[in-house]
């Protein structure tokens, strides 16, 4: 059914509500991700942060859960009961998260492509001569010897299995031309 025309109110604008309090109200009750995905998966919405971790076996504050000893005791003030520890309620997060810390790291870092072909090439035709790499024309930023044996060098240390290989296959084909 229609409305009738002229009963309907337009909406006015609040000059007397802070926007700036209210969009920094509104990030702050939005739950951000968490981007470990065993605590995310093991999370409970309905409890607090601090009662979530103690239920994971994790820390909230590391200046608590490790206590830091004083340098002067008094003799007065040998504190000797221990504070009860918390439950465990979900010992798997922390056997998750200490496995997947175990685990090594990945090298991160690579050479790239054409780099690799740059040293195949010059150690190819040129074997250690750096002067003659220098004097290359395929040396297109013109290296120095130096430099070009720091990038050998580089290489070296980043592929040890895969120059070893390389240098093999030099000799192999070193030995069928003689």
């Amino acid at each position: 059914m229609p409305k009738v025309k002229g009963k309907t109110r337009r909406q006015k604008f609040g000059y007397n509500v802070n926007r700036k309090r209210l969009n920094r109200n509104a990030r702050r009750k939005a739950a951000p991700r968490i981007e470990c995905s065993h605590i995310r998966h093991a999370w409970d919405h309905t409890k607090s942060v601090r009662q979530n971790l103690a239920e994971m076996g994790l820390a909230m504050d590391p200046n608590k859960a490790v206590p830091v000893r004083k340098r002067k005791v008094k003799a007065m003030e040998v504190d000797t009961g221990a504070r009860p520890k918390d439950l465990v309620r979900k010992p798997y997060v922390l056997n998750d998260l200490e496995a997947e810390a175990s685990l090594p790291e990945k090298k991160g870092n690579t050479l790239s492509r054409d780099l690799i072909e740059y040293v195949h090439y010059m150690v190819e035709n040129h074997g250690e001569d750096y002067k003659a790499m220098a004097r290359d024309e395929k040396n297109y930023y013109q290296d120095t010897p130096k430099q070009i044996r720091n990038k050998i060098n580089v290489y070296k240390r980043f592929y040890p299995t895969e120059w070893q290989a390389f240098v093999d296959s030099l000799q192999n084909k070193k030995m069928e031309i003689d």
